[in-house]
C-alpha cells in the first residue's frame, strides 16, 4: 500500500511570527484592493441583474460548485432573509433530479470564478431551453458561463491572496461581497423594513424587539395587584406582597386607573414620618402614573421604563382600563432587554 507523503507539521522552532503577520496583512490587503477594483467595475450588468430579480415571480435559485457553492449557500440565505425568496441548488445534484426544484418563474444565479465548471455547463443549456433566466457571476467574462447567461456580473480579481495563487481566497471574497451588494440593492428596491427583517428572524434579538408586544409579556388577570381607592393601608400592603410586583394599581369600580403605590412610595413616606396605618389607598397613591398600551411593542415599554427610571409599568387598554402590569424582570425573561 502506497502512503502519500505529507509535509511535516510546523514546530515551534520554525514558527516565524513576522512571516505569519506579513502573510495575514498581505492577504487582507489583496482582498481589500480586489473589492475596491470590483466596486468600480459594477455598472449596467449589475443593474440588469437587479431588474431581472425584481421582475421574478418565483425564487432565486443559486448554484455553484466547490468554494463557489459554499459562497452560494450564504448568498441564498442572505437573499431569503432580506425579502428575496431564494434557495441553493447543488449543480451536481441538479443533473440527477434536483433541477426539478427550479421552475420557469425562477431566476438562476450561477456562480463560477472560471466560468467553466463542468457541473454548471451540464445544466445551463437545459435551463435555457426551459426559458429560465440566468445571471452569471464569474471572474471571466469570456467564459462559457458568461456566454450562456442572460446577464453576466464581473467578479474577477487580479490575484488570489493564496501565496501559490491557487486556493480561492480573494475570488470568493469578491463573490460574497457581490452577493451582499445584490441583496442590499434588492431589499432597498423592495422597501424592505426592520419589521420585515424581524419576521424572518423571530428567534433573534431584533425579532424579539420588533415582534414582541406588551400583551405578550405582561402579567394579567389575578396576577396584577390592584385595589379600590377606599382600601385600607393594611389590605393594600397585603395585595402588594401577595402579587410580588413591588407596586399596586389603584383603580375605580370600572377598572380605570387612578394611581399607583410602590415600594419606593412606602419608603419615602416612612422617611417623612407619615403615619400610614389609618390611611386609604387613595390617600397614599401617586396619581398620573406612567402607563403603556397593551398593543405597544415590549421594546417601547423597556425604553419608557429606562427613561423614566422606573422598574414597574402599568398597562392599559384603549379605554384606560387597567389590563396588565410588567417590570424589568418580565422583560428580561422575554429577552427584550
Amino acid at each position: 500500500m502506497t502512503r502519500l507523503k505529507t509535509s511535516p507539521p510546523m514546530s515551534p522552532s520554525t514558527f516565524d511570527p513576522d512571516r505569519v503577520l506579513s502573510l495575514a496583512r498581505r492577504t487582507l490587503q489583496i482582498e481589500a484592493e480586489a473589492l475596491l477594483q470590483l466596486r468600480d467595475r459594477q455598472g449596467e450588468a449589475f443593474l440588469a441583474a437587479v431588474r431581472l430579480v425584481l421582475a421574478c415571480s418565483g425564487r432565486v435559485a443559486v448554484m455553484g460548485m466547490g468554494k463557489s457553492g459554499h459562497v452560494g449557500r450564504k448568498i441564498a440565505a442572505t437573499l431569503a432573509s432580506t425579502g428575496t425568496p431564494s434557495l441553493f441548488v447543488h449543480p451536481a445534484e441538479a443533473s440527477h433530479g434536483d433541477l426539478g426544484m427550479i421552475t420557469v418563474a425562477d431566476v438562476v444565479l450561477a456562480i463560477s470564478n472560471s466560468g467553466e465548471s463542468d457541473e454548471l455547463m451540464v445544466v445551463l443549456p437545459v435551463l435555457k431551453r426551459l426559458g429560465v433566466p440566468v445571471i452569471g457571476m464569474t471572474g471571466k467574462l469570456e467564459s462559457s458561463l458568461a456566454a450562456h447567461a442572460d446577464v453576466a456580473i464581473d467578479s474577477g480579481v487580479a490575484e488570489e491572496a493564496c501565496p501559490l495563487n491557487l486556493a480561492p481566497t480573494a475570488s470568493t471574497t469578491a463573490q460574497m461581497a457581490l452577493g451582499d451588494a445584490l441583496a442590499v440593492a434588492l431589499l432597498d428596491a423592495r422597501g424592505f423594513r426592520e419589521e420585515d427583517f424581524a419576521r424572518s428572524h423571530p428567534g433573534g434579538a431584533l425579532g424579539r424587539k420588533l415582534l414582541t408586544h406588551v400583551s405578550d409579556v405582561m402579567r394579567s388577570g389575578e396576577d396584577v395587584p390592584r385595589v379600590l381607592p377606599d382600601t385600607g393601608f393594611s389590605d393594600l400592603m397585603r395585595e402588594m406582597s401577595a402579587k410580588g410586583l413591588g407596586a399596586a394599581a389603584i383603580v375605580d369600580a370600572r377598572g380605570r386607573l387612578l394611581g399607583i403605590f410602590t415600594d419606593g412610595d412606602l419608603r419615602r413616606r416612612i422617611e417623612a414620618g407619615v403615619d400610614l396605618r389609618a390611611m386609604t389607598a387613595g390617600e397614599v397613591m401617586s396619581s398620573g402614573p406612567r402607563t403603556v398600551r397593551d398593543t405597544a411593542l415590549a421594546a417601547e415599554a423597556a425604553s419608557l421604563m429606562e427613561t423614566s427610571k422606573i422598574n414597574t409599568l402599568l398597562v392599559v387598554d384603549a379605554q384606560d382600563v387597567l389590563c396588565g402590569a410588567l417590570n424589568t424582570n418580565d422583560l428580561m425573561r422575554a429577552k427584550v432587554i
